[in-house]
């Protein structure tokens, strides 16, 4: 099979030039994001990653304003090269890590409403955006996920080699913990845009494990309840020079069928 070029993705009919029409946002749109902005930012400054405090700084998140993609843009231009883009909601993994492999993160724009604020089956923009793009200005961060992304297009046919592969991104990504002076600090987006999970994934309760790659691809996770385990890496340089390892032993997984 002859392989794709890289930069595929820009032309995918899936995408059908989609953008954000930020002045379609509802009175109640904003009165979302306000409530979950301010229910959970408070909790951050003694939970969360240095790297993504300082990336909402950069990015100038605020309780006021839904995140403006095309301001958003601008900026991740200047510090990553990384912009947002816009999908139409949950896409197929050869979209999704074709997106990422070329420096863009796919993300919805629409929000939750009010009687679902605690409580959704597909994330929104809520979570696309307060959660995972501040670390979009972290490099050694978004490193790691281009990287892990070109890994998962090269095994994009194998559904148990993606399955293989969403456990990393799963426990790190979406549910990583870092280690910053001594004290455990949140960095994945899922714990992020979660008050409740926050705080349970830094207390005594679930157990928490250095980064250990192969534990973590024999690791299964579920998306309906906290987690009961957590992997901890020492920085994010950690993950992107894992990235070998990941895919030896994704290899291994895979010809061996475990």
């Amino acid at each position: 099979m002859m392989e794709k070029p890289k930069d595929w993705v820009f032309s995918d009919p899936r995408l059908q030039d989609l953008k954000q029409e930020y002045d379609q946002y509802t009175p109640e749109d904003f009165k979302v994001w306000k409530i979950l902005f301010e229910r959970q930012m408070p909790n951050l400054p003694k939970a969360a990653s240095k790297a993504y405090l300082e990336g909402v700084e950069k990015v100038g998140f605020t309780a006021n304003e839904i995140a403006n993609f095309e301001e958003l843009n601008q900026i991740l231009e200047k510090t990553t090269g990384w912009a947002v883009q816009v999908v139409p909601g949950l896409i197929d993994d050869d979209l999704f890590f074709g997106l990422l492999n070329n420096k863009r993160f796919p993300s919805s724009t629409w929000l939750r409403k009010m009687s679902q604020l605690d409580y959704l089956e597909e994330p929104d923009m809520f979570h696309d955006a307060f959660a995972h793009m501040p670390l979009l200005t972290n490099q050694p961060y978004v490193d790691f996920l281009e990287k892990l992304s070109g890994i998962a297009l090269k095994h994009i046919e194998d559904p148990w080699a993606i399955q293989l592969l969403s456990r990393i991104y799963w426990f790190t990504i979406e549910f990583g913990l870092i280690r910053e002076d001594g004290e455990l600090k949140i960095y994945g987006a899922g714990i992020l845009s979660s008050a409740g999970e926050t705080k349970f994934s830094l207390s005594n309760e679930p157990a928490h494990y250095p980064y250990d790659v192969r534990r973590i691809l024999n690791q299964e996770y579920w998306k309906d309840k906290f987690q009961d385990k957590y992997f901890v890496i020492e920085s994010y340089e950690q993950l992107y020079e894992s990235l070998p390892e990941i895919q030896e032993v994704l290899v291994e997984m895979v010809g061996s069928g475990k």
